[in-house]
């Protein structure tokens, strides 16, 4: 069966995707003074005893990002709890969506890291790949979204979305990222989720009506 070209692109290439690519595309374009100039004020002149508390935040994202959505899955498991485990599933697609996504993009702009353009700034991490965007950023606001929409109660969302914003401005502290990669590592993770959240919802859904339709 052939997918009509306008549902095609739906699947392929998601207008949030689209509509951050283009957006972000104009900025590094036409602001990069700006986002060179606040990058300056947030590394060079930073509080510099704040740098192992940063850098603890940086180094610590990876784990959480990636072992949060197992422990969640890997608890419901053990309790036999089928929504604790159906939670967890979609943590681990949130995060496999974002990473996806970040990846492709970091590809598609190949943006340097800005201590390579300015060697003048203080870099204070490993940064390897490129720099558009954040890829910390994009992995601790997946984690905070999709730990939101899994458990909306206010003492999970606020304490998940304090640190998915410490972790991106960490990146800027310790020298690694520009402004530009922190915000759309955000847009993109936030959007991992909600995005992986939705389709989660419709696939159960058809699901459920297919089973009733047989019975």
């Amino acid at each position: 069966m052939k997918i009509p070209l306008n549902k095609m692109n739906q699947y392929i290439v998601p207008r949030w995707l689209l509509f951050l690519v283009i957006s972000f595309h104009f900025n590094l374009c036409f602001a990069q003074n700006w986002d060179i100039d606040l990058l300056k004020e947030i590394n060079l002149d930073r509080n510099k005893s704040l740098d192992p508390t940063f850098k603890l935040i940086t180094k610590s994202v990876s784990p959480l990002s990636i072992g949060t959505p197992f422990a969640v899955f890997g608890l419901g498991l053990i309790q036999k709890d089928s929504s604790l485990k159906s939670k967890g599933i979609f943590m681990v697609e949130a995060l496999c969506v974002n990473a996806f996504t970040t990846t492709a993009l970091k590809l598609a702009f190949k943006r340097d890291r800005p201590f390579v353009t300015y060697p003048y700034l203080d870099k204070q991490a490993d940064a390897g790949s490129y720099s558009f965007p954040s890829g910390h950023t994009s992995s601790a606001f997946a984690l905070a979204t999709s730990l939101s929409l899994a458990f909306p109660k206010w003492y999970v969302i606020a304490p998940a979305y304090l640190y998915a914003s410490a972790a991106g401005y960490s990146r800027m502290h310790l020298g690694v990222h520009y402004p530009s990669d922190v915000l759309a590592g955000a847009i993109v993770g936030a959007g991992s989720a909600v995005l992986s959240n939705y389709l989660q919802r419709k696939i159960s859904t058809q699901y459920s009506r297919k089973k009733a339709l047989k019975l």
